[in-house]
């Protein structure tokens, strides 16, 4: 266990080392698995930057002395299987689309607050160079999440949107037909009632009034 910051820093960048390394693993099956050619374009770029940022966290191991070795990253592995089972959903393209970048994101997010907590501690140590390199990164992932989110806005959710609403449209549709129907057969059978009834008991005619005048 970590006694001191430095300590804490060195555990936190292998924690980092090790969540990229299971991120370019998974990258390639999102890439695969998007149906919007700017969004596979989107991850095609990030995987690039992934391989990148490995490279540069090796920089910062050397630039603390430590040897290049990660940390098993619990919290990336649940975030990834999220999205792996994602791919395995028999969902519309554009619905998929959208659940793909839902996931992007949430890594995205992890890795934003692990870089930002690293630079932060490594400023507090005057370790100024390692703040550089970790920043490089982080702008990196901020502007991927940025990125994302604008993808998202211009199109995919909407399209998932309208997939969505078709559907409803046809459900009601199809529940509405049968009703409409046994409607419409109700009033058919009254108005043919009625008309029966008139034709059974013929016209009236008017009683007598007993008492009155004559």
């Amino acid at each position: 266990m970590p006694t001191n910051l430095r300590e804490a820093l060195v555990e936190e960048i292998k924690d980092i080392y090790n969540a990229e390394k299971q991120i370019v693993k998974a990258l390639p099956k999102m890439v695969k698995g998007a149906t919007s050619d700017e969004l596979r374009e989107a991850f095609e770029s990030h995987l690039d930057e992934t391989e990148n940022q490995v490279t540069r966290l090796e920089r910062v191991f050397e630039l603390l002395d430590e040897k290049p070795r990660g940390k098993h990253c619990a919290g990336m592995a649940g975030i990834l299987e999220e999205g792996s089972d994602t791919l395995q959903e028999d969902a519309e393209d554009s619905v998929m689309d959208a659940m793909l970048i839902a996931g992007a994101q949430r890594v995205e997010h992890y890795e934003i607050t692990a870089y930002g907590t690293c630079i932060a501690w490594a400023e507090a140590l005057g370790l100024t160079e390692v703040a550089e390199v970790l920043g490089e990164s982080l702008a990196e992932e901020k502007a991927a999440d940025e990125k994302l989110s604008a993808l998202a806005e211009s199109g995919i959710n909407d399209a998932a949107t309208a997939g969505e609403s078709e559907d409803e449209m046809e459900e009601e549709e199809e529940s509405a037909s049968p009703s409409t129907a046994r409607s419409e057969h109700s009033s058919a059978s009254a108005r043919s009632a009625s008309g029966s009834n008139r034709s059974a008991n013929g016209p009236k005619t008017p009683t007598r009034q007993r008492g009155g005048r004559r």
